[in-house]
């Protein structure tokens, strides 16, 4: 790797996760500054107004502007108002320029118009190398429906489920407890544990709030996990238990609403196992250069994988980081691989 890259670290955007993206870009721009890389952090969004001309060189502490993640979704309305051209490209002022500028972009965007492959496809016309899946595996691993699918077909252990669009009725129910999501969304936004009829409709009302078809799959009572996954190997398992409720937004991003464990405190057979289905994942949905696959384990010791997670969250206390470091791989030394990973993709282009 070549000290002193121009790296764009692209975050923000107008996805439900929003705030996150923003918590992660910042901690990477760090990293990759302490790397001595020429790293400049910009949302997506609402991109840069003011004089490209030297911005790599210069000294300005981009990551000053990023706040806490709050308790709840962002205002994204509030955002969008402050484009001055009132957003008729998704891309704000500069973003576009910027990134063909540099060296390579470092993907830290979470949720829809980020990590389900649109902006991934346009970077590839373009020719502008990035870190991360392709747009292809970005988009199957976006759609919760698809990726069950894929799942079913690779003989993945994954809850029984339907898709439903909003108008349908269901030809089928899932016994209670289900659980309640929108297709395409992430962190846990839009998702709800029913119990109960009037818990499931209150909880398909949620969902749809975010997307115009939910997942309504089997609630596995037990144990959550995560595997992350580098270039085809599996890193160690961390589990997950919240202090109350459910992996909700909240439990993900408030430090102390969650007990995190890694490695996990499970036998020896079940943590290869979880392993083996995560590295599964990463090969079923075609997956490059990392990913994480989130997995529930039930009372009686069955294994199912919920989903993967192509563009993991990056803040002080993601999963991914905390498995990464179980092996000896700092914060920042984590960032530079996924950082090598993408100059050796481009280059084999």
């Amino acid at each position: 790797m070549v000290i002193g890259m121009k790296i764009v670290v692209l975050a923000g955007g107008t996805s439900t996760e929003r705030d996150v993206s923003l918590s992660s870009g910042g901690m990477i721009y760090r990293a990759l500054k302490k790397k001595g890389h020429k790293a400049i952090l910009l949302d997506v969004y609402l991109g840069y107004e003011g004089e490209t001309e030297g911005i790599f060189e210069g000294d300005t502490d981009w990551a000053s502007q990023i706040g806490a993640i709050g308790e709840e979704n962002p205002d994204l309305e509030t955002v969008k108002a402050l484009r001055k051209d009132g957003g008729r490209s998704f891309f704000g002022p500069n973003v576009l320029a910027l990134c063909r500028s540099a060296d390579a972009v470092f993907m830290a965007l979470h949720g829809a118009n980020g990590e389900d492959g649109k902006i991934q496809a346009c970077f590839e016309l373009m020719g502008i190398p990035y870190t991360g899946t392709d747009f292809v595996s970005s988009a199957m691993a976006m759609d919760k429906g698809i990726t069950k699918d894929i799942f079913k077909a690779y003989h993945i252990p994954t809850p029984a489920g339907i898709r439903l669009k909003e108008g349908e009725t269901e030809s089928e129910r899932v016994p209670y407890p289900c659980i309640v999501k929108a297709c395409c969304g992430g962190s846990s936004v839009g998702v709800c544990i029913a119990r109960d009829d009037k818990e499931y409709l209150e909880a398909k009302k949620e969902a749809f709030r975010y997307d115009k078809e939910v997942i309504i799959e089997q609630y596995i009572e037990g144990r959550e996990f995560s595997v992350g996954v580098m270039e085809g190997t599996a890193l160690p398992v961390i589990e997950i238990a919240p202090k109350a409720g459910f992996y909700n937004y909240k439990n993900k991003y408030q430090a102390g609403s969650t007990v995190e464990t890694c490695p996990a405190d499970i036998p020896a057979d079940k943590t290869k196992e979880m392993q083996r289905i995560a590295e599964r994942v990463f090969q079923a949905l075609r997956l490059k250069s990392y990913a994480r696959m989130d997995l529930r384990m039930s009372v009686s010791g069955e294994v199912y994988c919920l989903e993967a997670n192509t563009l993991p969250g990056m803040t002080p206390i993601s999963l991914l980081p905390q498995e990464a470091a179980a092996v000896g791989l700092s914060f920042e030394d984590l960032c530079e691989k996924i950082l090598e990973c993408a100059i050796r993709e481009n280059d084999t282009i």
